[in-house]
């Protein structure tokens, strides 16, 4: 006779109950198989998968009618458990993938703070660089030290300096250090990241003269803040004579040409049909003299400032010129072929700097000169050996042409062109 589902009874099951055809000792290996897998499942961290596809509800060993029924939830269980296993297997390659990721980046915040070779230091990319790119990413070194091109990456190879400067509430004032400004941007921390504060304003501001008697008048000291500076007024950086002195040194700059190393503005402008010159561009000029010079003569040119000296940018627009805070790891702002001139003069009396920083620097003031555009070196400073070696070679190999070129002792000035056509070298 049948035996009922509590192994002993002999009597039919109440109304509405199903007979189960199965063993006691069936049942028991079942439910131990269906919790080993269970068990197996969420220890590998695959028990949500069979969570969300059989509820609760749906699992009523005293349901199957026989053992068709329950080979069938079986297999369909096994099927499970072998998605599970494939999920699982491919976590297991993410989970690799994203250790080999992590090793990278531990490895490349090693490297970043000095403790990889020393030919890892710049390796900050997923696969081994072109040259040309590699270059333009490595650091150079310089007079300041070592500089790092402003392709996004430098500040983090200054990461304390940074922080203090950072250091600020957003949306309250911005904090007067204009001198860790300039030191991180010369280390090719550039742009600067500070958005979210504003400048402090200047205790009873006075307006500017007008045009034309700003471009030689020395604006009021209440027009700067000057907690940045060492001089904290505009007498202190007047007496200190050099390109501050509007009253002195700076009124004969550029007014005549000894034949050797200084030119006269009226002589650079001469090589160019009248009117031909109009917008330009002065590198390091300090207190905006050149612009000054120019602009007497109808043309406009932007002056580009570090604030290494003083407040040299709020000078220059205090004259009614335009400054730009520029460092020479910095691509230059100006679309291409768009300049008729260019003047560069070391600023702070003349510094030699580092060959490729230089090229770079040369390739881009190339770039943004029209064809025919002139490049005016104004004294600048090297040892000899760097002027003849290195240098005059490094004009050629640029393109530009040279219109003049006088050297001195270490020291060099030069009017180069960039010519109308370049003709490759096949």
């Amino acid at each position: 006779m049948d035996q009922y589902c509590d192994g002993k009874s002999k009597k039919p099951p109440p109304p509405g109950k199903r007979r189960c055809r199965c063993s006691t000792t069936m049942l028991t290996m079942v439910l131990f198989a269906f919790t080993n897998s269970i068990s197996a499942l969420l220890s590998s961290g695959a028990g949500a998968f069979l969570l969300r596809r059989y509820k609760a509800e749906s699992v009523r060993i005293w349901d199957w009618d026989d053992s068709a029924a329950l080979l069938k939830d079986l297999n369909a269980t096994q099927s499970a458990l072998a998605a599970s296993h494939a999920q699982l297997a491919d976590l297991h390659v993410h989970l690799g993938t994203a250790n080999s990721l992590l090793e990278t980046l531990l490895a490349g915040m090693a490297t970043r703070d000095g403790d990889g070779p020393a030919e890892q230091r710049d390796m900050w990319w997923d696969r081994e660089l072109s040259w040309e790119l590699k270059i333009a990413v490595g650091y150079h070194r310089n007079v300041t030290g070592d500089v790092f091109p402003a392709v996004g990456h430098a500040c983090g190879r200054f990461q304390d300096d940074l922080e203090r400067y950072m250091n600020y509430t957003p949306g309250g004032e911005c904090p007067s250090d204009e001198t860790l400004a300039h030191q991180l941007m010369l280390k090719g921390c550039d742009p600067l990241p500070r958005r979210r504060c504003r400048p402090r304003s200047p205790v009873a501001y006075v307006q500017p003269a007008p045009l034309p008697k700003s471009l030689w008048a020395i604006p009021p000291d209440t027009t700067v803040v000057w907690d940045a500076y060492r001089c904290k007024n505009y007498s202190c950086l007047l007496h200190g004579g050099g390109e501050f002195d509007l009253r002195g040194r700076e009124k004969g700059r550029w007014m005549r040409d000894d034949g050797a190393l200084a030119y006269s503005i009226d002589g650079v402008l001469a090589v160019r049909p009248n009117g031909t010159v109009r917008i330009g561009l002065d590198i390091g000029g300090v207190s905006g003299t050149f612009a000054v010079r120019m602009r007497e003569r109808g043309v406009t040119v932007v002056t580009t400032s570090m604030n290494s000296g003083g407040p040299s940018g709020s000078l220059i627009a205090s004259r009614g010129l335009m400054p730009v805070h520029v460092s020479l790891a910095h691509r230059l702002p100006f679309f291409d072929d768009t300049l008729d001139v260019v003047h560069w003069t070391p600023e702070l009396g003349g510094r030699s700097v580092a060959d490729v920083t230089l090229e770079f620097a040369l390739f881009d003031i190339y770039r943004v000169l029209r064809p025919g555009g002139l490049f005016w070196l104004d004294h600048f400073v090297f040892s000899g050996e760097q002027l003849n070696a290195t240098f005059a070679a490094m004009i050629d190999r640029v393109g530009f042409r040279r219109l003049r070129w006088n050297t001195g002792k270490k020291m060099v000035s030069a009017l180069l062109e960039r010519p109308m056509t370049y003709d490759r070298e096949d």
